[in-house]
C-alpha cells in the first residue's frame, strides 16, 4: 500500500545503489572467507543465519537494546492518539507504539515492512517536547517506516557488523592464543582479519552515506505532510541541545544505534565524529526545513519555539 508520505526517487536510487554495492561485498566476502576457511557449508549456513535473524528481529533487537517496551493506549493515550492521526493522514498502517526509559530525548523507527514495524519514543523526548513538536519528530520516523529506508538500513548494517564482529574475535583470539598457532594458519588468519576489516571500512562509508541522506528525506517528508516544518526544525534544535549537555558516558551506549535515531546521540564538542556522522548537520537540516517552510508560506520561521 502506497502512503500519502511524498515518495523520493533519489531515496529510492540511493537505497538500490547501496544494496547493490553491499550485496557485491557480502558475496565477495563470504567467497573470500570460503577460499581461507576452506569450508562453505558453514560459512554459507552461518552467514545465512544471521542474515535471517538480522531482517526478522531487529525490531526486537533494537527495543532490547535501549530498553524500549511496547505500550498500550490505555498508558500512553496521547502519544497513540499522536500516531494514529498521522498514519490516517498518511493512509498507512499503524506501528507497535513503543517506549524507552531513558533520559536521553530521541526516537526511532525500525521493522522490516511497514506491517510489521515499532515507533519508540524515550522518556526524556516525551518530557521535553510540546505536543506539535512531538508530531514532528513522529512523522519523521514514520517516514522512514514508509520509505522502507528502516529495513534497508537494518539490511545494510548487517555486513559491517559481522565484519566489525570477526575483526574483534581476532583481536582478542590473537592476544589470547597467538602463541599456539602454526606459520600457516597465521597467515589464514591475517588474511582473514585483512578482508573483514576492509568490508567493514567499505560498509562503513557506504552506509553513513545514505543514512545522511534518508535523514533529509525523512525531514522533508514529515515537513510536507504536516505542513509545519517549523515545528520540526523547534523539535530538533531542542533535542539536539539537549542531547549535547547529556555527560558522554551516559551516550556511549545509545551511539551504536545512532543510524536509526531522530537526533545522534554526540557529546558537546563532537568534532571529528561528524565527519563519520550517521545524520547530516544539524545547520543542513535546519536549512532545508527553512526553504520547506519559505516555499509553503509558512508564517513563523524554522527554529522558533
Amino acid at each position: 500500500m502506497q502512503s500519502r508520505f511524498q515518495s523520493d526517487r533519489r531515496l529510492t536510487a540511493r537505497m538500490g545503489v547501496t544494496l547493490f554495492l553491499l550485496g557485491l561485498l557480502y558475496v565477495g566476502f563470504v567467497a573470500a572467507l570460503i577460499v581461507l576457511l576452506k569450508s562453505w557449508v558453514l560459512v554459507v549456513v552461518i552467514a545465512a543465519g544471521l542474515l535471517g535473524a538480522q531482517y526478522w528481529f531487529s525490531d526486537r533487537v533494537a527495543l532490547f537494546a535501549m530498553r524500549g517496551r511496547v505500550v498500550e493506549r490505555e498508558e500512553y493515550p496521547e502519544l497513540h492518539g499522536v500516531v494514529d492521526r498521522l498514519c490516517a493522514i498518511a493512509d498507512m498502517p499503524k506501528p507497535v507504539v513503543a517506549v524507552s526509559e531513558m533520559d536521553m530525548p530521541n526516537a526511532f523507527a525500525t521493522g522490516r515492512n511497514p506491517e510489521h514495524a515499532v515507533v519508540c519514543v524515550t522518556t526524556g523526548l516525551l518530557r521535553r517536547l510540546e505536543p506539535d513538536e512531538l508530531e514532528g519528530v513522529l512523522a519523521h520516523e514514520l517516514s522512514h517506516v514508509a520509505h522502507k529506508d528502516v529495513a534497508v538500513i537494518t539490511v545494510a548494517s548487517f555486513l559491517g557488523v559481522i565484519a566489525g564482529l570477526i575483526v574483534r574475535f581476532a583481536f582478542y583470539s590473537q592476544l589470547f592464543g597467538g602463541g599456539r598457532r602454526d606459520q600457516n594458519t597465521a597467515v589464514i588468519f591475517a588474511a582473514v582479519l585483512g578482508v573483514s576489516a576492509a568490508v567493514y571500512a567499505i560498509s562503513f562509508v557506504l552506509i553513513r552515506a545514505l543514512s545522511r541522506y534518508r535523514e533529509l528525506a525523512a525531514d522533508r517528508a514529515a515537513a510536507l505532510l504536516t505542513g509545519r516544518p517549523s515545528v520540526l526544525a523547534s523539535a530538533l534544535t531542542k533535542v539536539s541541545g539537549d542531547i549535547a549537555r547529556i555527560p558522554t558516558r551516559d551516550l556511549r551506549t545509545a551511539q551504536a544505534f545512532n543510524a536509526f535515531y531522530f537526533t545522534p546521540a554526540l557529546g558537546r564538542e563532537p568534532g571529528i565524529a561528524n565527519l563519520f556522522s550517521t545524520h547530516p548537520s544539524l545547520e543542513q537540516r535546519l536549512e532545508q526545513l527553512g526553504r520547506i517552510s519559505t516555499e509553503l508560506g509558512e508564517a513563523s520561521a524554522p527554529g522558533g519555539a
